[in-house]
């Protein structure tokens, strides 16, 4: 079973390996010892407890697109889920929705200080500072909502490149914005290719212990019955 959830996480890497500020996930396990009979022989199992993120960031490649922002330093955006609460990306791949709000790719709306920020129609040059403060020829329309985390494992995955964190983190200090920037994913493909084969193997192993096991244990019933 842990096999089969490793094989999973290193399956979602590879599928998000171009997904814009994704970041690889890992399983953690541990060994777990039950000695069932009291004796000199306790077996020994493996289980999985949790996956924590690769935090090292993605390549980043300049767009052009002046909705399109990339983060320098360990901080998340927040943005707005379907429920209404607050969630965190490093996916700045934003865009203007038809009601002016900036949103993401997945229509979520990006948080800003205050709120949701709002493009106005009249907008002609939009500009992003390092910041994160959004503006138009008329001055400042909002600033988005960067924030640090003290752990950044505690962030649960959510699906949709957010996440939920239990506490609402602090303003950044050690993170900058990039406008016209994407930051990439920071899977290495060489890296979840060799897992995966690795991870194959390892089952393989397991099936054939187990069949060997069962195949010793139906010789001997065979040989009880025959006695």
């Amino acid at each position: 079973m842990t096999l089969q959830t490793n094989m999973d996480i290193v399956a979602n890497n590879v599928a998000n390996m171009n997904t814009n500020g994704f970041r690889a996930q890992n399983i953690a396990f541990e060994e777990y010892i039950s000695d069932p009979g009291h004796g000199d022989d306790p077996l020994s199992f493996s289980y999985d407890y949790g996956e924590y993120q690769n935090t090292a960031p993605g390549s980043q490649q300049q767009t052009g697109n002046p909705y399109n922002v990339a983060l320098n330093g360990p901080g998340f955006m927040g943005i707005q889920s379907p429920t209404g609460e607050t969630v965190y990306t490093r996916d700045g791949n934003f865009q203007r929705a038809a009601d002016g709000k900036l949103v993401t790719s997945a229509g979520y709306p990006v948080m800003g200080q205050g709120g949701a920020i709002t493009i106005p129609d009249n907008s002609i040059e939009i500009n992003i500072d390092q910041r994160g403060v959004v503006s138009n020829q008329d001055g400042e329309l909002g600033q988005l909502m960067v924030v640090e985390f003290d752990n950044v494992q505690m962030l649960e995955a959510m699906g949709n490149n957010v996440y939920h964190s239990p506490d609402a983190g602090t303003p950044s200090i050690k993170t900058t914005v990039a406008q016209g920037f994407l930051e990439g994913s920071n899977v290495k493909p060489v890296v979840e290719i060799t897992r995966m084969i690795e991870i194959l193997r390892n089952f393989q192993s397991t099936q054939r212990i187990l069949q060997t096991e069962h195949d010793r244990l139906r010789s001997a019933i065979q040989a009880l019955t025959q006695a």
